[in-house]
């Protein structure tokens, strides 16, 4: 009896067996996310591809070797030779960090490993792990079907299977998960409105941060995303919320990676970020005195903070900058906003393959079928218009926009893609499977009809002599 209850209640009710079903599909994404980028291997033989990525298998070795403190003080004679490179004061420790962390949890539970075999599949493990955020990210944004078919676009796109091939150990293999998880997680705390779902998204950035140098990304676009909100009359206390708990959390861990350290709050690259946190501050302090003064003491007000605040940040910034405690603006980030600035003042930046303007074919070859899915990702975006959904719109703008500057940021524009592909894709699919249903239904229905129909003289008759028996066998009614 037990036992047909608990089967009736969790096994066999659809609900459950929905359960069984995303999941069976999440573990499959997965896993052939996993295995296409095994080409190499299969092909060839386990081994680092590139210049950059065996630096990397390099400094893992050391850390992995001579611990944590050897390598952040390691001063490697061979890089850049004859001058040498201190390593833990010029490079992005994530992925060093991530490898090291993998190697050292499969010797501890007896797994025969080779570090090499590790840090070559790295990358094919954490694109997995990115379709299962986009997953997270694709239900934030409208349901889990939507989530399923962003997880299955996510493991398949090509602009960034060229970038998590086996053997590529490079920065970027971890770091797309690193800023997509960010984004959801800064997504889910603007929709909660707790500290501590923006301390998970602060996390998020430090992972980014110790990972990538495109953490300024992250760094320009939420502060875009709360302007835009406060422009379009959506701001809430939940976005101050999450994003001064991200500020302040996320600062002070990005703060921690040796290679950033107090750049984080002096670099002009990251001006946006630090003063649309002293203006949210500025303009909570004024809602404040709004409860509390009359309104010709709250307009004063607001002209004096306006006066005070704008002065204090040019005055701030020019000072900073006169005296050089505030590091100018980098070669590639003049670039993405003057495409034609490299070529004329930076010429080596601009010789850079991967730093030459999108051509539309690429476009096409890095993104496939999204390249036409995307326009119906932004309408059904603006038509059903959200927190999260204006997050996207932000999101994709941008990275589209610096996609077309440089062609290495088709890397950052392929999740993008994949979103806003995977809200066409699943609404083309919802309107398409409702229609479907309620066709079948309607069929069944008629057939039904007309079965009962058909025979209704007969079951008419049936009924009126199995009536007639049971009377005569029962005898007369007690009434």
């Amino acid at each position: 009896m037990v036992l047909t209850t608990l089967y009736t209640r969790y096994v066999a009710s659809p609900r459950s067996q929905e359960l069984v079903l995303r999941l069976g599909l999440l573990a499959l994404i997965w896993l052939y996310a996993f295995s296409v980028r095994l080409f190499s291997v299969l092909r060839y033989e386990s081994v680092i591809h590139e210049f950059d990525p065996y630096f990397n298998y390099r400094s893992t070795i050391k850390l992995v070797s001579e611990g944590f403190h050897e390598f952040w003080n390691w001063f490697d004679s061979d890089s850049w030779y004859p001058l040498g490179r201190v390593i833990g004061g010029t490079v992005y420790p994530g992925i060093m960090i991530t490898a090291a962390a993998m190697y050292k949890m499969l010797t501890t539970v007896t797994a025969w490993v080779q570090l090499r075999d590790v840090c070559v599949l790295t990358g094919p493990f954490f694109a997995g792990n990115t379709a299962l955020v986009a997953y997270l990210f694709g239900k934030e944004l409208k349901d889990t079907g939507t989530g399923l078919v962003a997880a299955a676009l996510m493991a398949i796109v090509p602009g960034y299977i060229s970038r998590s091939v086996a053997g590529s150990f490079d920065n970027e293999a971890v770091a797309i998960f690193a800023l997509l998880l960010t984004f959801y997680l800064f997504v889910r705390a603007t929709r909660l409105g707790t500290v501590s779902s923006a301390a998970l998204a602060a996390f998020g950035y430090l992972y980014m941060a110790a990972s990538w140098g495109a953490y300024v990304f992250i760094s320009n676009l939420i502060p875009m995303y709360v302007l835009v909100m406060i422009a379009i009359r959506r701001y809430h206390r939940r976005l101050y919320v999450a994003y001064t708990t991200f500020w302040a959390i996320g600062g002070l861990l990005a703060m921690q990676v040796r290679f950033i350290g107090s750049n984080h709050v002096t670099s002009h690259e990251l001006l946006a970020f630090n003063v649309v946190w002293l203006g949210l501050q500025a303009w909570e302090l004024l809602m404040w005195l709004r409860a509390r003064t009359t309104p010709a003491q709250f307009a004063q007000a607001i002209t004096t903070a306006i006066t005070v605040a704008v002065s204090l940040v040019v005055g701030g910034v020019v000072l900073l900058t006169l005296t050089g405690k505030m590091t100018p603006w980098t070669g590639r980030f003049w670039t993405l906003l003057d495409p034609t600035y490299a070529k004329k003042y930076i010429p080596i930046i601009a010789s850079v393959s991967e730093h030459q303007p999108t051509t539309w074919s690429t476009y096409v070859f890095d993104v496939h079928v999204l390249v036409f899915t995307a326009p119906a990702g932004f309408y059904y975006s603006f038509k059903h218009l959200n927190d999260a959904q204006i997050f996207l719109l932000t999101f994709a703008l941008a990275a589209i926009y610096f996609s077309g500057i440089m062609i290495r940021l088709m890397l950052v524009a392929a999740p993008a893609f994949v979103l806003l592909g995977s809200l066409a894709i699943s609404h083309i699919l919802d309107v398409y499977c409702a229609d479907l249903w309620e066709t079948q239904t309607a069929g069944s229905t008629d057939a039904v009809e007309a079965a009962t129909a058909a025979a209704g003289p007969a079951l008419k008759k049936s009924k009126s002599k199995s009536l007639s028996k049971g009377s005569a066998a029962a005898g007369p009614m007690p009434y």
